[in-house]
């Protein structure tokens, strides 16, 4: 067993786990999610190990690493039960989380409400000290106010601190000493320092990042080290790792530290594994959805390449950090299909999770779900949900579809249970257009990657309504962000403002600046021994003088060092990328740069996997019956096949249901469908042709 890797995937319904040999044999579980998560992790390991005639203890003590995505941290932010936050800053700058930019997240919503505030006013402490824009000391740091804001802190019973001074990211000495009165007298506070988490320019952006670092942290770190423990306990003596949401890994003790940096990791996985099954099936666009129990994520990666933002909202809190760039809803399997005051159906975004689940789980839970709604249309197989490992009960998801829905409205069950599938799905297609059509990317250019345990189902009516020719559900699309966990790249990401305009520019400084971060990202890499060799990627971020948005650009050099060759290349890349993105560039304009980035990449030797040889296109052998399903109101009879027994090359016209172990895969009426080498399914829309027009 030695040599294998584990990733592991909590996610709010499922646990799920993939793990891959040295010679790319793939082993994956899945199993129901816990209020604990390390419960979930162990219960999922313990079943690997069933399933391989070995004991836990046995396995453990083989594996070299386990990569786990979390949402330790998602969770805390969005249901804002994280730490007891206080906040040390500049004297008269204590309210800027509330005054954010001046403007709510939805400028034209007179009624949104203000934020849930993670760090109440009478936590937040002004303290006399100030630094210039340049890095001069104005008035030095007043240690007895710190000390005075560490004694109220400790009165309100504070597990963490944030500490945010202005322009500390040009000099951060009075940050760093308040830290230190604050490690003398709250010992066992969590600290969170703007000049560590996000260095860079523009005020409510950095303390707004670094409180969220401060409210997650204590957290994320009790997490981490309980389920270290536990693992250790039973016999693991390998590295434990965490993916960001910037898509690489970290180790658990980094990842304790910048908490804020897991706030996506759970999705990250499902990202990361996209580009990684691109790469193998041939396809460098992609746009990849994931729909489990609790919500769908899209993302979009083109050349191979995941889009990366830095101005994510999560929890109506402002992340700067460089973050893959997913945008999430709450429709997935166990979405509750509800009715408002106004008599209008609802589906989402509360979900029955695991526990008590959809009605038909018979785990008490009694509202009707998405995946309610699938039974009832016979999209779902009650006596083969996750490979027959579990049953349902449809008898139950009727009641709960007729009682919730169907007599509220005054309409047949399947009429209720065709409209909570066809509003859902109009849900995920226009969550979609907010990626595709909304950021100028036409999605007709883009496969897509349907993955999650729900996502084969509905997959094939998103890329109709989107334009979208071809679908792909991955051999592993039910734990497709464990497997992205696997495949994953170490990954340390710097940042450092240095503003200048491109033609005033002062290499020197560029350069040793860019080598300060490079000396920080190595340092933060101390003892992580999971990859053999490393890469660096630079880019800065530009704008035009007088623009407040930029514009990432990657540097394009071959070298340490940045020359005047590699900046004028960097300018044309910019015109370009600015042109794509606003449809307007100006090469007169002059140039101004903000932000150094630099990411530090330990890259991992990616398994293989093991390609099937093309056989006949007749699938017969694999079909399994017959059913009526509702692809419409009334019932059309349709194959059933079992995706256990299909092999490469075997050809499905639709209508058509593939069940495998963890998902179903719908061909709906018009498209068909070819597995392929890697044993992925591929969908093309509206290509179905008849046996002898496919002769002739």
């Amino acid at each position: 067993m030695s040599n294998w890797n584990v990733g592991i995937d909590v996610g709010g319904t499922f646990t799920d786990l993939v793990a891959i040999g040295p010679n790319g044999e793939f082993r994956s579980t899945k199993t129901p999610s816990t209020p604990d998560q390390s419960d979930g992790v162990l219960n999922a390991l313990e079943r690997l190990a069933g399933e391989l005639g070995r004991s836990l203890t046995e396995l453990l003590g083989d594996l070299p690493l386990i990569v786990h995505g979390t949402t330790v941290a998602t969770n805390s932010l969005l249901e804002y039960n994280g730490a007891k936050v206080g906040l040390i800053t500049t004297k008269g700058f204590r309210d800027e989380i509330e005054f954010r930019r001046s403007y709510k997240e939805s400028v034209f919503d007179p009624r949104l409400k203000p934020p849930h505030a993670i760090v109440p006013r009478r936590s937040r402490i002004g303290v006399a000290e100030r630094v210039d824009h340049l890095g001069n000391v104005l008035t030095p740091l007043d240690e007895a106010e710190v000390r005075a804001a560490c004694e109220e802190f400790r009165r309100q019973g504070v597990d963490a601190v944030a500490i945010c001074y202005l322009f500390s990211f040009v000099n951060p000495a009075h940050e760093r000493r308040t830290a230190e009165i604050v490690r003398e007298m709250l010992p066992d506070a969590f600290i969170s320092l703007s000049c560590d988490v996000l260095p860079e320019i523009r005020e409510f952006e950095r303390v707004s990042t670094t409180t969220v670092n401060a409210f997650v942290g204590p957290r994320v770190n009790a997490y981490l080290t309980h389920l270290e423990e536990r693992l250790r306990s039973q016999g693991f003596k390998g590295e434990l790792f965490i993916i960001q949401s910037n898509g690489g890994v970290l180790s658990a003790e980094e990842a304790g530290r910048y908490a804020v940096n897991t706030l996506l990791s759970g999705p990250a996985g499902g990202v990361t594994a996209g580009s990684y099954l691109g790469e193998m099936a041939g396809y460098d666009n992609l746009i990849t959805v994931d729909m489990g129990g609790t919500s769908y994520d899209i993302a979009l990666i083109e050349n191979l390449q995941p889009a990366v933002t830095t101005e994510s909202w999560i929890g109506r809190y402002r992340i700067a950090l460089p973050m893959l760039d997913i945008h999430t809803i709450g429709a997935g399997g166990g979405s509750i299909a509800w009715v408002d005051a106004g008599g209008a159906l609802q589906v989402g975004p509360a979900s029955a999770g695991s526990y008590p689940g959809p009605a038909c789980y018979s785990r008490g839970g009694t509202r009707p779900t998405v995946t309610d709604a699938n039974v009832v249309l016979g999209l779902l197989n009650p006596d083969f949900f996750l490979g027959g490992e579990m049953v349902l009960d449809r008898a139950k998801a009727v009641d709960a579809v007729r009682r919730e829905v169907a007599e509220p409205l005054g309409l047949s069950v399947i009429e209720a249970a065709s409209a909570i599938i066809e509003l859902v799905n109009s849900n995920m297609a226009n969550a979609t257009r907010l990626v595709t059509t909304k950021r100028g990317r036409d999605p007709q250019q883009f496969a897509l990657v349907a993955a999650g345990g729900a996502g084969g189902i509905h997959a094939g009516k998103q890329a109709e309504e989107l334009g979208i020719r071809t679908v792909i559900v991955p051999g592993l699309a039910p734990v497709f962000c464990a497997l992205g966990d696997n495949v994953a790249d170490l990954k340390i990401s710097e940042s450092r403002t240095h503003i200048g305009r491109v033609d005033e520019l002062d290499f020197e400084a560029l350069n040793a600046l860019f080598q300060e971060m490079e000396q920080r990202a190595r340092g933060r890499l101390a003892g992580q021994a999971v990859a053999g060799n490393f890469e660096i990627k630079r880019s800065l971020d530009m704008h035009y003088v007088g623009e407040v948005h930029e514009v990432t650009v990657p540097i394009r050099s071959r070298t340490r060092r940045i020359t005047k060759l590699n900046l004028d290349a960097t300018l044309g890349d910019f015109h370009e990328l600015h042109e794509r993105l606003f449809a307007h560039k100006d090469p007169s304009q002059p140039v101004e740069i903000l932000t150094l980035r630099l990411d530090l990449i330990g890259v991992r030797e990616r398994p293989r996997m093991i390609p099937q040889e093309f056989g006949d296109e007749d699938a017969s052998a694999a079909k399994k019956g017959e059913r009526p399903v509702h692809f419409d109101i009334e019932p059309t009879i349709v194959p059933v096949y079992d995706g256990g027994k299909l092999r490469a090359g075997s050809f499905i016209p639709g209508p058509a249901i593939i069940e495998q172990w963890g998902t179903t895969i719908a061909v709906y009426p018009g498209h068909e469908c070819l597995i392929d080498a890697y044993g992925n399914v591929i969908i093309e829309i509206g290509q179905a042709r008849s046996a002898a027009e496919r002769a002739a």
